[in-house]
């Protein structure tokens, strides 16, 4: 099994439930096929970096998952296959890559369980 990382992004024109849906969608796919998701960021509505069908903005999407090598075909027929796909990447991870995906996924996940503590200010009044 090798490690593999697909970035895609969707049009701008969907709601937040349509978004995920078409998320679920994909993950489903993997799913089905004995993937195992190891990770999903939603890195939400970005500004491209150049026009793509008229359009200059897309949700972006991560999805970091273990898989045989014959699901990239699968998955990427069903991105062709989706009209809300308006580009996609999808890449095997090497061993030094993996190493980078676990402390990077593990520096976010740290910054999101410390959360600054309200400081109490000390007021003073000049006279």
């Amino acid at each position: 099994m090798n490690y593999y990382e697909t970035v895609f992004i969707l049009t701008p024109v969907l709601s937040d439930d349509q978004m995920k849906e078409a998320v679920e969608k994909f993950k489903d796919v993997l799913k089905q096929n004995n993937a195992e998701i190891v990770n999903e960021e939603l890195w939400g509505l970005r500004k491209l970096a150049y026009p793509i069908d008229k359009k200059s903005t897309g949700f972006y999407v991560l999805v970091e998952f273990k898989a045989e090598p014959t699901i990239v075909s699968k998955l990427e027929t069903a991105y062709r296959r989706d009209e809300r796909v308006i580009r996609f990447l999808t890449f095997r991870l090497d061993k030094y890559a993996v190493e980078y995906a676990e402390k990077r996924r593990r520096l976010r996940a740290d910054k999101a369980s410390e959360k600054p503590a309200a400081e109490p200010v000390a007021e003073t009044k000049e006279a």
